[in-house]
């Protein structure tokens, strides 16, 4: 059909406690928990825009590097503080065979799924 297109919904990260999980990605992203029942707790922008986060409860561990990860730019303050701002929040940093001098840092959040913070910032994007 032309014309038709997808766009993203939701985004689902597994997790073993959805609750810790959803409650980090809420802090790092200044976003609110929307919907919690045992099984997925649900997090978005106060705004109500479009994607959201399902953080589902599965019984596993997360075994190996993530085949889908988020990459993200500071708002409002640089890279490094950024960083520093979100290990507070429980990230750590994390492996994934990136080059010592890689442009952006590989996070973990609190269980073991990898995210990045690219070295530009917002700012330094839109030339605010």
């Amino acid at each position: 059909m032309e014309g038709m297109t997808s766009h993203i919904a939701v985004i689902t990260i597994d997790a073993l406690d959805p609750r810790r999980v959803a409650g980090f990605w809420a802090a790092a992203l200044g976003w609110q928990i929307v919907e919690e029942d045992a099984d997925i707790v649900s997090i978005a922008p106060a705004h109500g825009a479009w994607p959201t986060i399902d953080v589902a409860k599965v019984p596993e561990r997360k075994g190996v590097k993530n085949r889908l990860h988020l990459d993200l730019r500071a708002d409002g303050s640089t890279a490094e503080e950024e960083v520093e701002r979100l290990m507070a929040l429980g990230a750590r940093p994390a492996d994934v065979g990136q080059p010592a001098d890689a442009s952006w840092t590989v996070l973990a959040d609190p269980e073991g799924n990898e995210f990045c913070i690219l070295a530009r910032s917002v700012q330094d994007v839109t030339g605010s």
